[in-house]
């Protein structure tokens, strides 16, 4: 019997705007849903439309000060604080409505998993990762996928894992959670020291009775397909066997592609699908299915986004699209009508996705999945240097 999904979506969703000339452009989730429409995918499905989260639920990792400031923001946006108002921040209208939204729906999500009519469930307009407890960042105003950490822990789950494959750090929802032993935090990032916000090294583990429940792999600028997925199958399936989550929450931001004008790792379309197949997988084997996933980064709006995220509603819903097919005529002639960009022919980039297992041969991953290893393998009971742990 197939897994019953849930696709969370609302039009409503693209007010989450940051102004015409911001990198988090909203075309981008318009232009997934229209692509996953169109091939087919959403055939049948009827997607869950959100309500805005109350503040009483945002409040869950965000003080109530922040949220005064974020409502009070549009109409004096000159030296609000808080992150507001700043060149990844911008003030707009609607802030706090847009904002609690996102929440709402990756919220939605949780609770068709919790109360049992989804085993899956995906919201492309989730994973606001970087918003912290008192302040926007990194284009975060909300923190949507610790909110709904927070309410899963509270709502029959015990055990959480939250993997991050987004290129930049996943700061926020470590620092909600990193005293928390509960929840184990993983995040496969490009290296602080080359990328914003310069946090995820190995040496972040956690805290307290939660030391080894924050994970952090950091990767070299220009790291391939086949590395990144050297690297992920070192070091994640081992600890996911070893925690035993209840659930797996996603962030699946996809600025690791090689065309991502904001990072430099050099992912294709086709290494996003083999993740986005690879934690299906370990949500069956470790999870007991449960998989909530969410959106993230991404500033290929044209000709990476759609594609990347249709690879990720298909497979969320065991839809899964074929690399070879061609994109139709229809989107391409009114995403053609946004953008002076050469767009692609079809669901793939031509991407090598085999990789060698990082007990064989060399790459340049291996010293970053030999740190984080030592870092934490050994809290587990794991041996960093067995290859068979």
């Amino acid at each position: 019997m197939s897994p019953r999904a849930a696709v969370v979506w609302t039009p409503e969703f693209l007010s989450y705007d940051l102004g015409d000339d911001h990198p988090l452009d909203p075309v981008r989730l318009d232009l997934t849903m229209r692509l996953a429409t169109e091939l087919g995918v959403l055939e049948g499905v009827e997607p869950l439309v959100p309500q805005q989260a109350p503040d009483e639920e945002v409040q869950r990792v965000h003080v109530p000060s922040y949220l005064t400031a974020v409502k009070s923001a549009p109409e004096d946006p000159f030296g609000v604080g808080h992150g507001l108002g700043t060149e990844d921040n911008p003030v707009f209208l609607g802030m706090h409505e847009a904002s609690a939204l996102i929440c709402g729906g990756t919220l939605l999500a949780a609770r068709e998993i919790a109360e049992g009519r989804a085993d899956r469930a995906v919201n492309i307009a989730g994973g606001l990762h970087h918003a912290m407890r008192d302040r926007a960042a990194g284009f975060c105003v909300y923190n949507d996928c610790a909110v709904a950490i927070s309410w899963l822990l509270d709502h029959g789950f015990e055990r959480i894992a939250y993997i991050d494959v987004d290129v930049h750090h996943g700061d926020g929802v470590q620092a909600a959670f990193y005293s928390d032993p509960r929840v184990l935090t993983v995040s496969l990032h490009q290296h602080p020291m080359t990328l914003w916000p310069g946090t995820g090294w190995p040496g972040e583990y956690g805290e307290g009775e939660a030391a080894g429940r924050a994970v952090n792999l950091p990767l070299p600028p220009g790291t391939p397909d086949s590395s990144w997925l050297r690297a992920f199958h070192a070091v994640v399936p081992s600890l996911l066997q070893e925690f035993r989550p209840q659930i797996l929450v996603t962030q699946c931001g996809v600025d690791t592609h090689l065309e991502d004008p904001l990072a430099d790792l050099g992912l294709t379309v086709d290494g996003h699908r083999a993740i986005y197949r690879t934690l299906r997988e370990l949500a069956i084997h470790t999870a007991g299915g449960k998989w909530l996933a969410v959106g993230g980064g991404g500033y290929g709006l044209f000709r990476v986004v759609p594609r990347s995220w249709t690879h990720l509603i298909a497979t969320v819903l065991d839809r899964d699209v074929d690399p070879q097919r061609p994109l139709p005529a229809g989107w391409l002639a009114h995403t053609a009508s946004l953008t002076a960009r050469q767009l692609p022919v079809s669901m793939t980039d031509g991407g090598d996705t085999s990789f060698v297992p990082w007990t064989e041969g060399a790459d340049r991953v291996d010293p970053a999945v030999i740190e984080t290893r030592r870092a934490v393998f050994p809290l587990y009971g794991l041996d960093p240097d067995d290859p068979r742990d």
